[in-house]
């Protein structure tokens, strides 16, 4: 069982706890942190979810993400989920967004490492490929139907800061 803390829309704890796959009352959210990761060299790292994912199965997400776990905050979440399904350990992360949506609350990360591009490991049940792109082939690929398009939607506000 996978116990998620509670939150109100501002944010604030809202001192219940969730359960994993539990309707969420009314008036509460669960907290979810996405890192996109740009590598030194300028690429961007691209998971493709699991096709046996319920939304979005086998699109692409210029992410590594998902809930928080009862108690980490929003960026202790990114680098667990960052190393969960990538392989991936990091420690510097840049705030992009955060977000309201249905009952979510999304906090995006920009993560700029150095790390080896063969070190990408893929999480079972989670991503079944990755890439590396080009902005130029990130930015054709993030506008095309294989991305995912609810992460596109909270990620192209503050795409300006993601190609830097």
């Amino acid at each position: 069982m996978e116990l998620w803390d509670a939150y109100y829309a501002d944010g604030s704890l809202a001192g219940r706890d969730l359960i994993r796959g539990e309707p969420i009352p009314e008036g509460l959210y669960h907290l979810v942190a996405e890192v996109t990761l740009r590598h030194a060299d300028g690429t961007f790292l691209l998971m493709q979810r699991a096709f046996t994912k319920p939304n979005a199965p086998g699109l692409y997400e210029a992410t590594a993400g998902g809930s928080a776990l009862k108690g980490e905050t929003a960026e202790e979440a990114a680098r667990r989920e960052l190393l969960e399904e990538t392989g991936i350990a990091a420690e510097n992360f840049i705030p992009l967004y955060c977000t309201v949506s249905h009952d979510t609350i999304y906090h995006g990360y920009l993560c700029c490492n150095d790390c080896s591009k063969n070190a990408v490991t893929l999480q079972d049940g989670e991503t079944v490929s990755y890439l590396w792109l080009s902005r130029e082939a990130f930015l054709a690929l993030l506008h095309s139907e294989q991305y995912a398009p609810s992460h596109r939607e909270r990620l192209l506000p503050y795409l300006g800061q993601v190609l830097r």
